[in-house]
């Protein structure tokens, strides 16, 4: 059928393009905010674009619904400017008629959002955290780099080498500055190595001094010197299953898990389907312009809807959480809501409310009187 072909056709444009330039938006970003975590130490350099691509990836259900709707407003809103939406009218089709062609459409766009919002959000979300729990993990004498001083992992040394082996097993000039047990402990050496040592990763020094000064002026300095002198150098990771946050678990993990974080996650995961739903109601309805007017102002509402409608999401995600919200009452009343609104705006424009109000007022005052006939007086 000529209607639904067109129309989808010019649909696939406009979401194409959207979708290629909102990714390229937030790849941008996310270049710009992975870099600065790897400056701080945060991410490997090494693995800066895979960080990048996981994070674009667990953002995909934000970016596909956001270019799903501005995809239909924009193509609506191009028709009505253009004169085309009065053709369809003129023709018998209804604004209810284009639901029908709207979700032919979307229906591969919200599968595939359901997909990635339950699937690949969780699963980017664990690879992302691993690999930064794994990074921040790494032994201290691994994040030392030859002529700068760096901090270990529990910001309580300070590591300074004058140069390493291509191995990075031994390094020379060693300097270590340490607070343990309420004592300021500086310890220099010749050289050192790495020694594993069971479990454990320990530096060894050769040929060294230790000063030990206490952090209350109480007593005294005291010197030491070594020939050969081991110190702890692994370091440990706070990522473990027990405390994995709910954003990195798997949605049949959350189901199973009967608390308010779960429920919390499950909600968003759920809502971001069920608000791309709403979203192809509400394109339709906002869509709707003046063709003297333009489409700036509609589509700047569009925005400021898809906005404050995402952030709602949020929201209450943090409500359910914390337990303010039950999970099933804030989703009915939210997206339900949202739903209504959408059917009921659709069903008076469907209808021409307003214009049917307005004809009925005119015709209820009566019609205006004619003018008198003249008569010809040849006749």
């Amino acid at each position: 059928m000529l209607f639904h072909s067109s129309l989808r056709k010019e649909l696939s444009r406009s979401f194409g393009a959207t979708l290629v330039v909102l990714v390229t938006i937030v790849m941008t970003m996310m270049l710009i905010r992975t870099l600065g975590l790897a400056s701080k130490g945060s991410v490997n350099p090494s693995e800066v674009f895979l960080v990048m691509a996981y994070t674009v990836l667990g953002y995909m259900p934000t970016i596909l619904s956001l270019s799903l709707f501005i995809a239909i407003v924009g193509t609506l809103s191009r028709m009505y400017r253009d004169s085309e939406m009065v053709i369809w009218f003129s023709s018998g089709r209804g604004l209810a008629d284009f639901v029908e062609p709207l979700f032919r459409f979307a229906w591969p766009v919200l599968v595939l959002i359901a997909v990635m919002a339950l699937l690949g959000w969780p699963w980017a979300n664990s690879q992302t955290i691993g690999m930064r729990a794994q990074y921040e993990g790494r032994s201290d004498i691994e994040r030392v780099t030859p002529g700068e001083f760096r901090e270990s992992s529990g910001r309580m040394r300070v590591f300074f080498i004058d140069k390493d082996t291509p191995d990075g097993a031994t390094a020379t000039n060693v300097f270590i500055w340490a607070i343990e047990r309420g004592l300021q402990i500086t310890t220099s050496a010749r050289s050192g190595r790495i020694e594993n040592v069971g479990n454990n990763r320990f530096l060894m020094l050769s040929n060294g001094q230790r000063l030990e000064r206490p952090l209350l002026p109480t007593a005294g300095l005291k010197i030491s010197e070594f020939e050969t002198y081991g110190t702890r150098a692994g370091g440990t990771s706070d990522f473990s299953a027990d405390n994995t946050p709910a954003r990195a678990k798997p949605t049949l993990q959350l189901l199973r898990e009967p608390g308010d974080a779960s429920r919390g996650e499950l909600a968003w995961r759920i809502g971001m389907l069920l608000a791309a739903i709403n979203f192809v109601l509400l394109a339709l309805t906002v869509s709707s312009v003046n063709p003297r007017v333009g489409r700036s102002g509609n589509l700047l509402f569009a925005l400021f809807a898809f906005v404050v409608y995402y952030n709602m999401l949020n929201l209450g995600q943090s409500w359910i959480s914390s337990g303010r919200f039950g999970m099933g009452s804030f989703m009915l009343l939210l997206h339900g809501g949202v739903l209504l609104i959408g059917v009921a705006w659709l069903f008076l424009r469907n209808n021409n409310w307003g214009r049917r109000r307005r004809t009925e007022h005119v015709m209820a005052g009566g019609l205006p009187p004619s003018p008198p006939s003249k008569i010809d007086p040849t006749s």
